[in-house]
């Protein structure tokens, strides 16, 4: 009786990993950003101008390129990157894989459906070469992709959450701070103290940025709030950050091991055949 258990736990185990073999290996043949993307109904008119290809070839550093130059280069690359779905707002969360598809990562997706976490149903990945790779985003999304970037660079910065938006603040080596704000695409060389003190300082960037005077006062009154500051990505999203590296990192060792060890457990427990028997 017990061998026959342990024969069925192990058959079984070995079929769960060649499943989840031939899902990942169908995941290889597909593209985690969702078909026409950039042709879709975004929630902004200038929205998503650029391939992720491009948007990747435009990120590196340039060579002599200073701490402020290249945060301010990369700002409205981030945001043209990205595209703004109405992220709250859409029911299907297959649609652009806001639900991790199961041939993505496996972990992410059963976490999607069965944990009931709103931030695993509609995901924001951590990784922002994911992210950009997908495509789709919010301001925390684009400030968590900046902020990864600056910190390869050697470029000290913090993620700051006010009332309804993520930015990321920059200190140059001169002292001085400025805000970047790489979902929108807006550079604004003024302190965290000087806009509270001044909230159209803010304002201004984005007005002359091309937006509306509506988009204009919403930042006005967002940047007068309250404030917390983030030490990079596994600062604001610890928990997900760590779940995510290993949800990746056991995407192909897993199936392999539900394989090799049921099948070396069957192998070892076979009854030998003794020289008497023969």
């Amino acid at each position: 009786m017990k061998q026959r258990l342990l024969t069925i736990t192990c058959a079984a185990s070995i079929l769960l990993g060649l499943v989840l073999l031939l899902v990942n290996a169908y995941g290889l043949t597909q593209d985690i950003r969702p078909p026409n993307l950039m042709n879709t109904d975004f929630r902004f008119e200038r929205d998503m101008t650029l391939d992720f290809e491009t948007t990747m070839k435009n990120l590196p550093r340039l060579d002599g390129e200073s701490d402020r130059d290249y945060a301010r280069r990369i700002t409205p690359v981030i945001s043209q990157g990205l595209a703004h779905i109405h992220w709250k707002e859409e029911s299907d969360t297959r649609k652009y894989n806001q639900l991790v598809p199961i041939w993505e990562n496996y972990f992410l997706y059963f976490m999607g459906i069965a944990s009931g976490i709103p931030e695993f149903e509609k995901y924001h990945y951590a990784d922002y070469e994911r992210s950009l790779r997908r495509g789709i985003g919010i301001c925390g999304d684009a400030a968590m992709i900046m902020s990864q970037l600056l910190d390869k660079e050697g470029i000290s910065n913090h993620i700051v959450n006010f009332p309804g938006h993520v930015v990321v603040e920059v200190r140059h080596s001169d002292g001085t701070s400025a805000l970047y704000d790489p979902d929108f695409g807006v550079y604004i060389p003024h302190s965290i103290t000087e806009i509270q003190d001044d909230p159209e300082l803010a304002s201004r960037y984005y007005l002359e940025a091309g937006y509306t005077r509506n988009d204009a006062d919403f930042f006005e009154k967002s940047y007068v709030g309250g404030f917390k500051r983030w030490n990079g990505v596994s600062h604001f999203i610890t928990k997900k950050y760590y779940f995510e590296k290993m949800a990746y990192a056991l995407k192909w060792p897993l199936p392999i091991l539900m394989i090799v060890v049921p099948s070396l457990v069957l192998r070892s427990s076979r009854p030998t055949t003794s020289a008497r028997d023969r």
